[in-house]
């Protein structure tokens, strides 16, 4: 059993975040997330269901939700918007694209060996403002940013990242 979770299980923890750090989350997402891994936890404790909770960061490509920061900049890049309003951008974050998600979720659920939790992500952290940067560049825009328009989330750390020891020695193993 394959089941995804989320980094806000974490809660308002810095830094570099393996498995193994006690959840605390902060938001209602992070708490239904972890109270469901839980429950799933103690309902196959005893039983032979090879279980793995792949607990996503920040996912971002076709299809992500709209009112997510680059799907915002670049409707305001396709509207002729001469500025795109953002936080300071300086919180560090763990972004990995959806085909790479996909491909990593795919992996895990076709082995056995390694199972338990294991963070989907990049394990590189950005700045929301590099990235948005890069991505400005990458549609050759120049849109301007409005840096400290919004202030910075209060359900977010300002520097989180995942550790991915664990995905890389699935990714890499002999066990498929």
């Amino acid at each position: 059993m394959v089941v995804t979770g989320t980094c806000y299980e974490y809660g308002m923890q810095c830094g570099c975040l393996h498995e193994s750090v006690p959840t605390q989350p902060v938001t209602y997402y992070g708490l239904a997330k972890d109270t469901l891994h839980k429950y799933l936890q103690y309902l196959v404790q005893d039983t032979q269901t090879s279980f793995n909770w792949v607990r996503l960061f920040y996912i971002y490509g076709k299809g992500q939700n709209p009112n997510s920061i680059l799907p915002q900049l670049e409707k305001a890049i396709s509207e002729g918007k001469k500025e795109f309003n953002m936080s300071g951008g300086e919180q560090l974050r763990d972004y990995l694209p959806v085909e790479d998600a996909a491909r990593n979720i795919c992996i895990i659920a076709l082995q056995n060996k390694i199972t338990g939790t294991v963070n989907c992500c990049s394990g590189t952290p950005i700045s929301i403002r590099r990235l948005v940067e890069e991505r400005i560049a990458m549609l050759k825009s120049d849109i301007k940013l409005n840096l400290g328009y919004y202030p910075y989330s209060d359900y977010e750390p300002m520097a989180f990242w995942g550790d991915t020891s664990k995905l890389r020695e699935i990714l890499w193993s002999d066990t498929r």
